[in-house]
């Protein structure tokens, strides 16, 4: 047996003098694959998505061809709002997270609106020579996580398929493609962090050497994508009141906050991207504005007590300090985090006396919670920090004024990773 006959009523033209005045039905029998049963009416309804006919387009090589990109936009339709369909419902019963069901939802129904009536036509499993194929690592996936993490996956590829093949069609099936693929990297690391429970920043803050804090620079968002690129995984906003604009010269109009909101909307973004946290210095209502990881406070800026009973018991508050006392009241106060200096005199603190590596000292035998040597530290200065006992540095000037930001930041990274490895915390001499 054949396959069903496909069935489509057309009308003969009234004014067709072979037919007479009166229209009437033709029926038209033809051998092809039955409508699918999940088509539905709005199916027939042109759509933000309905394109040209792919056939209609240049460059494309017949009927063979048309119905093969006809198949396969089909399936990676179907592949990506599958997928999603397992990310929602574990955002909706596993991790009672509605904002997340909400965003995930909107990607489907996007998709949805893209998945035409004639790429379910062309649907046709029982010449696929792939059906049913499977591979042995789906039966190796154990826990939500995992089953979570594989579907973005298979949601990203299928919409980086749809967003090649789509180029060649009009409409913005490609583009919406894109857009989706990018909104849903950052989807998939808040879905997993949610899954991981509240403690995953303060974890992810404990594998962190590195702190670049940024300062205002024409290419910040470049400079902060190279360092996240090289394995940077903790980046502060930092533009004091009176900072110039990023491609403004010192001394020229400083900086208003709708550019400060708009660069850390940039920056967070960036980092959520990489899987890496971000701080915004002194400036509570533009970390909560942007969702950050956590604040970093000086010590004329709000108490510590009340940044906490605003940003909540998840996020990280960081602490300035120049002196042990300074230090013990950050951890009784309940910051997660110091940084201690300035180490060496530096322009990014006009004015202020380096405390230098005796504080450092200091630091290395009292803290219980990770600090950060910060003040002057670059390539040549950082070997000095390490040997008065810090493990953590952070920076400005040596990434963000390099002239290759990537590099710097790997560099650096390099060797506070061998210095970590040659000496192990439990084995250091110098530490409690």
């Amino acid at each position: 047996m054949g396959s069903p006959p496909k069935v489509g009523i057309g009308r003969f033209p009234s004014s067709d003098p072979q037919h007479g005045l009166l229209p009437f039905l033709l029926i038209f029998m033809v051998s092809a694959p039955f409508p699918s049963p999940s088509l539905e009416p709005q199916d027939f309804v042109p759509g933000v998505c309905e394109a040209q006919p792919v056939e209609a387009q240049a460059g494309m090589a017949g009927a063979g061809e048309q119905r093969a990109i006809e198949r396969l936009l089909d399936a990676n339709l179907d592949r990506a709002r599958e997928g999603l369909r397992v990310i929602e419902d574990w955002c909706r019963f596993g991790l009672a997270r509605p904002d997340l069901v909400s965003r995930t939802k909107d990607f489907r129904q996007r998709l949805g609106r893209c998945h035409q009536a004639r790429y379910k036509l062309a649907r046709h499993t029982a010449t696929d020579p792939a059906a049913g194929m499977a591979h042995g690592a789906q039966a190796e996936r154990q826990g939500a996580a995992a089953v979570v993490a594989a579907n973005c996956g298979r949601v990203q590829e299928a919409l980086r398929v749809l967003e090649e093949f789509g180029r060649a069609l009009p409409g913005p099936l490609a583009g919406e493609a894109a857009a989706i693929r990018y909104g849903l990297y950052d989807l998939e690391v808040d879905v997993l962090r949610a899954a991981a429970g509240p403690g995953w920043r303060r974890e992810l803050l404990q594998q962190c050497q590195l702190y670049l804090v940024t300062s205002p620079v024409a290419n910040l968002e470049a400079v902060v994508a190279a360092a996240l690129g090289a394995g940077v995984r903790l980046v502060q906003y930092r533009a004091k009141a009176d900072a110039p604009a990023g491609d403004a010269p010192a001394g020229g109009p400083a900086i208003t906050d709708q550019q400060r909101l708009a660069d850390a909307r940039a920056l967070r973004e960036l980092c959520a991207r990489h899987g890496a946290l971000f701080l915004v210095n002194d400036r509570l209502d533009l970390a909560l504005a942007v969702d950050a990881d956590g604040v970093h406070l000086g010590q004329d800026d709000l108490p510590p007590a009340i940044a906490r009973s605003l940003l909540g018991p998840d996020r990280l508050i960081g602490r300035s300090t120049n002196r042990i006392e300074q230090l013990h009241q950050a951890v009784a106060d309940g910051c997660d985090y110091v940084g201690v200096g300035p180490v060496n005199a530096t322009p990014t603190k006009p004015g202020r006396d380096p405390v230098g590596l005796e504080y450092v000292r200091q630091a290395a035998a009292a803290s219980p919670i990770p600090f950060f040597a910060i003040g002057g530290i670059d390539a040549t200065t950082l070997d000095g920090a390490l040997a008065a006992g810090a493990s953590r540095v952070a920076v400005v000037r040596a990434i963000t004024h390099a002239a290759d930001p990537g590099a710097a930041s790997a560099a650096l990274l390099a060797r506070l990773d061998q210095v970590r490895l040659d000496h192990p915390p439990a084995e250091r001499p110098d530490q409690p």
